[in-house]
C-alpha cells in the first residue's frame, strides 16, 4: 500500500510538472512581489530595527522563505480543494469513498506531490535571486537545512488537514467557495505571510504563534533563520506535528461522518 501512495505523489508531482509556461510566470511574480516587499521591510527595518527579534538581514530573508513557501503551501488556494469540493457538489465523491484507496490518504498523497514540485519549481529560484540582490541571513549548517526541511513537510500536512476540512465542508454546503475564500484570507494573515508574527503585538502574537496556520510558514521560517535552536527546534517541529495530528484526525472524524451522510441519502 505503501508503494501505491508513494505513486501517487510521483503523479501529483508530475501533474504539476506539466504547467511549465505557468511555473514560470509564478517564478517571476513571486520574485517580482519579493523585491517590492524585501524594500518595505528594508524602510521598516531602517526605522524599527531589530523588530520581531530579527535583524534586517533575517527580515529578508524571511521575505523570501515566504515567497517561496507561499505555493507550496498552497497559501491562496490552488491545490486539491476545489477539484474535491467540485467531486462533492457533481456526486463523483460516491464512487471515490468506495474505491480500496482512503480518501484522505489518496488525497494527502497527491498534496505532497503538489507542494513538492512547487517547493522546487517556485520556491528555489526566488530565494536564489533574493540571495543575488540582498545580504540574506541564510545558514551554512546542513542541520539548519535538514530540520528545515523537515518543518516544511510537516507544514504541507498541516496545510493539506486544514484545506481538507474546508473542502468536505461542500458536504453540506454544495458550494464550498465562500469557506474557502475565507480559509485562505484567513491562512494568509495568521501564517506570517503578511507579516511576521513575532511583530504582532502581545496578547495577538501569542494566539496567532499558537494557531495551525502558524506553522506553514512562521515557524519553517524561524527554524531556518535560527530562532528555535537545541530543544527549541524540537519542541517548534513537535508543535507542527501536534497540530498535524489533531488536524488529520478531526478530518478523519468529519469524512467518517460525510461517508454516511452519502450511504443514508442513497449516493
Amino acid at each position: 500500500m505503501g508503494g501505491f501512495y508513494g505513486a501517487v505523489v510521483v503523479r501529483g508531482f508530475r501533474r504539476y510538472a506539466t504547467y511549465r509556461v505557468a511555473t514560470a510566470a509564478g517564478v517571476f511574480t513571486n520574485t517580482v512581489f519579493g523585491l517590492i516587499i524585501s524594500y518595505s521591510y528594508i524602510a521598516l527595518w531602517n526605522q524599527r530595527p531589530h523588530l520581531g527579534g530579527y535583524t534586517e538581514a533575517q527580515a529578508l530573508t524571511y521575505v523570501w522563505i515566504g515567497q517561496g513557501l507561499l505555493v507550496t503551501m498552497a497559501l491562496m488556494g490552488g491545490g486539491f480543494e476545489d477539484e474535491l469540493m467540485e467531486r462533492i457538489r457533481s456526486g463523483d465523491i460516491a464512487v471515490d469513498l468506495y474505491r480500496p484507496a482512503d480518501l484522505q490518504g489518496w488525497w494527502l498523497a497527491a498534496d505532497l506531490g503538489r507542494a513538492g514540485f512547487h517547493l522546487l519549481g517556485r520556491g528555489v529560484l526566488p530565494l536564489v535571486c533574493g540571495a543575488l540582490v540582498f545580504d540574506l541571513a541564510l545558514p551554512s549548517s546542513a542541520l539548519s537545512w535538514a530540520l528545515f526541511a523537515v518543518s516544511v513537510l510537516l507544514g504541507v500536512v498541516v496545510s493539506f488537514a486544514v484545506r481538507f476540512l474546508v473542502a468536505l465542508c461542500a458536504f453540506w454546503l454544495l458550494d464550498g467557495t465562500g469557506v474557502a475564500q475565507a480559509a485562505w484570507i484567513t491562512g494568509l494573515f495568521f501564517s506570517g505571510m503578511t507579516l511576521p508574527l513575532n511583530v504582532f503585538p502581545g496578547a495577538l502574537g501569542g494566539i496567532a504563534r499558537a494557531l495551525p496556520w502558524s506553522a506553514m510558514l512562521q515557524v519553517p521560517a524561524d527554524v531556518l533563520l535560527g530562532q528555535h535552536r537545541g530543544t527549541g527546534a524540537l519542541l517548534a517541529l513537535a508543535f507542527q506535528a501536534g497540530w498535524a495530528a489533531a488536524l488529520l484526525a478531526a478530518g478523519r472524524l468529519l469524512q467518517a461522518v460525510a461517508a454516511r451522510r452519502v450511504v443514508v441519502q442513497g449516493g
